[in-house]
């Protein structure tokens, strides 16, 4: 007779059964173990982008997140650089903070953005002069969370709508200094960034 079906040995059957039992299932917790790690469920998915920018697609997360209080909003002017050569165009952006201590939601979409450029007391160019396909947008701004936001470049003209659709002309360099301020909704940034044309 097998010796399998009918163990031989001092102890009860049921005895050998049982450690017969134990090893079987450590043997299975182990193939278990390696089919795992060999096919790592989720592996291929991709991460969740950490990317922390505006985008005309952003959302609040929660409807029961507040309103941010603008008076608690911060906006700062930024360029990629503080002086271009010779057909170098600036590219203007601007970043978003809140100084309140719980997430709120923000609407900064590019229909409630604006740059402005001025040398002196001198509106040079704006953003809102010839805009098209304006997008609204709300973010949620974390406690002390510096956002980007989105960049555009600024091609060294005036602006003017009825200049819109025609040539501009450009300003002066060999030097000259710029200014750049940003408006998001009621928000203005407190100073501006200056940068230079060569």
């Amino acid at each position: 007779m097998s010796t399998f079906r009918t163990p031989v040995g001092p102890q009860p059957s049921r005895v050998y059964w049982r450690r017969r039992l134990v090893v079987g299932l450590g043997l299975l917790a182990i193939i278990v173990i390696v089919v795992l790690i060999v096919a790592r469920p989720g592996a291929s998915k991709p991460s969740p982008s950490t990317s922390a920018t505006i985008t005309p697609t952003a959302r609040a997360t929660s409807a029961s997140t507040r309103v941010c209080d603008p008076n608690r909003v911060t906006v700062d002017a930024v360029t990629d650089s503080d002086s271009y050569a010779v057909g170098v165009e600036p590219v203007l952006s601007f970043v978003l903070k809140s100084t309140m201590t719980v997430p709120c939601r923000f609407s900064a979409g590019s229909d409630v953005q604006e740059f402005r450029i001025t040398s002196g007391d001198e509106l040079i160019w704006t953003s809102k002069d010839c805009q098209t396909d304006a997008v609204a947008a709300t973010t949620v701004l974390q406690p002390g969370v510096p956002l980007a936001g989105p960049s555009l470049s600024w091609d060294r003209t005036r602006s003017s709508k009825n200049t819109c659709d025609g040539a501009r002309p450009h300003v002066i360099a060999g030097g000259a200094s710029y200014h750049l301020a940003v408006i998001v909704g009621d928000v203005k940034s407190t100073t501006t960034k200056q940068f230079l044309l060569q």
